[in-house]
């Protein structure tokens, strides 16, 4: 090697330093990879992207090469260094190779092609995926001999390297990997994924209709109470029972009496043609699984009861819908309206208002392990009946009493407390 040219030895740690920076970057930047994005072009055809994940189903031969081309041109580079310092400084030129090339590798061939991998992976790693794969072939048995003997090392550990692993993200995970793609993703479709990410926390019982809310048909009423509530119902569907709601017969669908109804020929006997079989729902039934029982069934409103079968509300699929959209208007758009901002910066809410969705809508961060609805929440953290204009604090909450009626909370006035207030 002493008869080679300076200039060519020059040359040759030049290329010794730039493949060294290649082995460098293609590990960090295939490591550090979106798999979903990955999948996601394989499936689209992108070849890059499928031998880079050739490459990374079997990450114990993608390293072998890779650390086997990198401590080869790193070695190789040393020993070119070594002899260019002795010919140019003596014996004294070794410790100068030493340090300079080491500096040289940090910066040139280590940090600098790491950093930009890491910025740029898919740039970088489907380029480098094109190089790899022929030269994994051409030096495999090389590395297999490697991977033989660091399998053997590591088979005491339990490890097995050559596994396929696959990527697998919990909600929470989810929730995050949605909120990150946010700039990919238009808010509200955003909210959307997350609002259904969040359905299995919900039951039918955050979003059902209380009993003594529901609106229906009573079939010991008179005649013409019952053309009444048909006639004035901005409902399409209403629950029919005799005497009582726990008594209750089925549910009817006014289309299907509404031409009779316009004609004058309804009767109590074509209206109880009409009426379809009741449809119960056990209280605690979470908002994805009722869904899926609402499509399977081919129904868009149920009665929920509890485990003594006595009914504690009604719950439709636009209310699980809603979950996911958030309110629209439904029933001909004559839905008592819930939450009233006023000028002040406070709210008057009804206290039929579900906590998740004042949560929701409003950003609060209002308990919902108990209590369903505001008015439930607040008669909890009072423990008593309230008379009067009750007040109570919850968090930086202040919610007042308003309006009463008939034991239940009507009305609610809520503001935010400044943390030193009182």
């Amino acid at each position: 090697m002493t008869e080679i040219p300076l200039g060519t030895l020059f040359g040759l740690l030049g290329l010794l330093i730039v493949l060294s920076a290649f082995f460098s970057s293609s590990e960090t930047a295939l490591i550090a990879l979106n798999r979903y994005r990955l999948r996601h072009q394989v499936q689209s055809g992108h070849r890059g992207a499928r031998l880079a994940q050739n490459l990374l189903a079997q990450p114990d031969r993608m390293f072998g090469l890779i650390l086997l081309g990198n401590n080869l041109v790193n070695i190789l580079a040393a020993s070119i260094a070594t002899v260019i310092a002795l010919r140019l400084l003596g014996e004294a030129g070794i410790w100068v190779s030493t340090v300079v090339l080491t500096a040289v590798i940090l910066i040139f061939a280590e940090l600098t092609p790491k950093t930009l991998a890491a910025i740029y992976p898919q740039r970088i790693a489907y380029p480098a995926s094109y190089v790899l794969t022929p030269l994994l072939r051409l030096l495999y048995p090389f590395v297999w001999l490697i991977n033989l003997v660091a399998s053997g090392l590591l088979r005491p550990f339990g490890v097995r390297p050559t596994g396929v692993h696959v990527d697998a993200l919990n909600r929470d995970e989810l929730r995050l990997l949605v909120k990150e793609g946010g700039r990919h993703i238009s808010l509200n479709h955003q909210r959307m994924l997350i609002n259904i990410l969040d359905l299995e926390h919900g039951t039918v019982d955050d979003v059902m209709v209380p009993r003594h809310d529901i609106v229906g048909i009573d079939l010991d009423d008179s005649w013409e109470t019952i053309l009444q509530t048909l006639t004035q119902s901005v409902y399409t569907r209403l629950p029919v029972w005799r005497g009582d709601i726990d008594q209750a017969v089925g549910l009817l669908h006014i289309r299907t009496v509404v031409t009779r109804l316009a004609q004058g020929r309804l009767d109590r006997d074509a209206l109880m043609r009409a009426v379809r079989s009741p449809y119960f729902i056990p209280e605690g039934t979470t908002l994805t699984q009722q869904m899926l029982e609402f499509q399977s069934r081919e129904r868009r409103m149920g009665l929920v009861v509890d485990e003594y079968g006595d009914i504690q509300g009604l719950v439709t699929l636009d209310d699980i819908l809603e979950e996911i959209v958030g309110e629209y208007t439904t029933e001909g758009g004559t839905r008592q309206k819930l939450i009233r901002k006023l000028e002040d910066d406070t709210w008057i809410i009804d206290g039929a208002a579900t906590v998740r969705m004042l949560n929701r809508r409003l950003d609060w961060d209002l308990p919902t392990a108990g209590a369903k609805t505001l008015n439930g929440l607040i008669l909890e953290q009072l423990e008593s009946l309230p008379d009067g204009h009750t007040c109570v604090r919850i968090g930086p909450l202040a919610l007042t009493i308003v309006d009463m009626a008939d034991m239940r909370i009507r009305k609610v006035r809520v503001s935010e407390v400044e943390a030193d207030e009182e």
